[in-house]
């Protein structure tokens, strides 16, 4: 069974998302921050980390780059709404910084499933 990180601010979506997850056959371990993300990453680390990108402490771009820099071989996949930067295309700046994979809020559940196979090379 792969293990998931999920990283996510929003409680509810968070739970949801886990939820999801979990049905679907992974083990899911949340984060409600990057710097929560980083830490649990570090204590137990997953096949794959999904992180939000907008998020109080730590953005999820600021803990792709730490992966990056620490962890090369992390699989991540990003994922945003825009919120407060949607004049800006976070989702791009993700990739160039080294998610394998994109979502844009809001996104169906089978999407979400596809893209977790897809990076997870199942």
């Amino acid at each position: 069974m792969a293990s998931i990180l999920l990283v996510e601010d929003d409680e509810q979506f968070r739970s949801m998302f886990a939820e999801s997850l979990s049905l679907a056959g992974y083990d899911v371990q949340a984060a409600g921050d990057g710097l929560q993300g980083i830490k649990s990453y570090r204590d137990r680390p997953a096949d794959l980390i999904i992180t939000d990108l907008i998020m109080p402490e730590k953005e999820g771009l600021e803990m792709i780059q730490y992966l990056r820099q620490n962890h090369p071989e992390a699989k991540i996949i990003a994922m945003s709404g825009g919120g407060r930067y949607a004049n800006y295309d976070v989702l791009k700046i993700a990739k160039a910084f080294g998610a394998l994979g994109v979502l844009e809020k809001p996104f169906a559940r089978d999407e979400m499933l596809e893209l977790v196979r897809r990076v997870l090379g199942a």
